[in-house]
């Protein structure tokens, strides 16, 4: 089983990536953009840095982006414009992670290999000019999901928030079977089979789906956890599950922002349309500068 479906998910990574192709910004120059290789337990894991055109702190906000693609394909290559956009909009730097691919590495493995990379960085702060006390995670679709998971994994840890989790059309729910879940698309509705696929992949084994670190859907939240960016697409399959999370996270007392962007459609800021993209891209680089320049207590 897992030699077919791990041919399957091969032959997925070979199909084309409308969102790489056809970015929702135009490319911006960036002061650096600086490659490194980090060593995980995981697994070997490339990082984009991009440092804003113009800043006069020494020490420099930090936000680590995790790109879409259903925990199975795509690369970090397809958020190089809105890396760079975000980096010079916020005067922050943001770190753009290669994370591990299902169904070679399933969960947990991606998780911790995230959360050996914040840790990582925190470690080599000084070296990348990062202020430790300002470090934010945010993802899109399957990268919304680690961004939110990695922030439970830290209150489990009991180790610190990051001081925001932004989270963009997240996958927060394996748990429900897709059949279940309001999809718009008529062939994922009519074929939800191929989802399930997408699912398995991630959470093969027995009980994983329901496991609140692969579904924070299904976590108990408390008051410590990071404020959140929350941007749910009306006609997202996944709407549900960003809007059953988001009140989790109010009734817990955790500050929330939330928007549902109407007439769109799943990763609608990678894929359009455009302006509601660009809507998204500003509420973000917005909501990190905010965050960043705000002095928090101990």
């Amino acid at each position: 089983m897992f030699t077919f479906t791990r041919m399957a998910a091969r032959l997925l990574r070979l199909l084309p990536n409308q969102a790489k192709k056809m970015p929702m910004l135009p490319f911006e120059p960036v002061k650096e953009k600086k490659e490194m290789k980090v060593e995980t337990s995981v697994k070997l894991t490339d990082i984009s840095f991009y440092y804003p055109s113009e800043s006069k702190l020494k020490k420099l906000p930090l936000y680590i982006n995790f790109h879409g693609g259903a925990f199975i394909m795509h690369e970090k290559e397809m958020d190089d414009p809105y890396c760079r956009y975000l980096a010079n909009r916020t005067a922050c730097i943001i770190a753009n992670v290669e994370y591990a691919k299902a169904p070679e590495y399933p969960f947990p493995n991606a998780l911790e290999q995230v959360y050996e990379v914040f840790r990582w960085i925190q470690s080599r702060a000084d070296d990348l000019n990062i202020d430790t006390e300002k470090m934010m995670v945010g993802g899109q679709s399957s990268g919304a999901n680690l961004a939110a998971a990695l922030c439970l994994y830290l209150e489990e840890k009991k180790e610190k928030q990051p001081l925001l989790q932004v989270l963009s059309c997240p996958m927060l729910d394996f748990a429900t079977p897709h059949a279940n879940k309001p999809e718009t698309d008529k062939w994922r509705a009519r074929y939800p089979q191929a989802a399930h696929f997408l699912n398995m992949c991630y959470v093969p084994e027995k009980g994983q789906a329901e496991h609140p670190l692969a579904s924070p859907v299904r976590a108990v939240v408390s008051d410590h956890l990071a404020p959140a960016l929350i941007l749910i697409a009306e006609y997202d399959a996944f709407r549900p599950e960003a809007e059953c999370y988001a009140e989790k996270l109010k009734e817990a007392g955790v500050h929330i922002e939330e928007k549902v962007f109407k007439d769109c459609k799943h990763a609608f800021t990678q894929l359009g349309p455009k302006e509601k993209a660009e809507e998204a891209w500003e509420m973000i680089a917005r909501k990190i500068r905010e965050t960043a320049n705000e002095r928090y207590a101990e």
